[in-house]
């Protein structure tokens, strides 16, 4: 999995909620990351593989009317798909929801994790638009998200909310990573000599 991460100078500096958002607004984009990234993490859990770059137009499609992403835009989505790949393969687990910081503040950071799973439900939608899902696992995982969706922005800013938001940011990563390990199509050996062209 060297290829995967060993890709451009950026290497290191793993794209966060932040940059992303940043990103986004500079280049006048109007969609918020955390749900651009439940979106790709959809696809992904619900099969869509490494090598193909059909993601790119989807979200052209779902996100900017069909029209191209800027340049800083669209390089920013192929790392954050290589990075999302990069994590969820990890053995130790390292995936994580992109999300704001612990500082920001609770309304924020509840917003972002009700449109996080939206993002993902509709990416796993699309995907699995053909083949519908039989285990009753991850249906119940997709009723939970559609229901943490409707979760109120209206977030109190003490500690049992905060507590609440962390217990269900961890039952969110968690079934994620049960959809991925139940109908994932992980990259085969071969697509090593791809990866520096998918990044790129």
């Amino acid at each position: 999995m060297t290829e995967i991460t060993s890709n451009n100078d950026t290497d290191n500096n793993l794209i966060d909620f932040a940059t992303m958002q940043a990103i986004l607004t500079s280049e006048d984009v109007k969609s918020h990351a955390s749900e651009l990234h439940g979106v790709l993490t959809g696809l992904v859990c619900a099969g869509f593989e490494f090598e193909d770059q059909g993601y790119v137009a989807m979200l052209h499609d779902l996100f900017n009317e069909g029209d191209g992403f800027p340049t800083a835009v669209k390089k920013a989505l192929k790392q954050m798909y290589s990075e999302l790949w990069c994590s969820i393969l990890d053995d130790s687990y390292s995936f994580n929801l992109l999300l704001p910081d612990d500082d920001d503040s609770m309304a924020e950071r509840g917003h972002a994790l009700s449109v996080w799973v939206q993002g993902f439900n509709l990416g796993f939608g699309l995907q699995q638009k053909d083949s519908p899902v039989v285990s009753d696992e991850v249906k119940e995982v997709l009723t939970d998200f559609g229901e943490i969706a409707n979760l109120s922005d209206e977030m109190e800013e003490d500690e049992d909310t905060e507590q609440a938001y962390f217990e269900i940011g961890e039952y969110v990563r968690i079934s994620a990573l049960l959809c991925f390990s139940e109908l994932a199509t992980p990259p085969n050996n071969e697509s090593n000599n791809t990866d520096k062209k998918i990044i790129h």
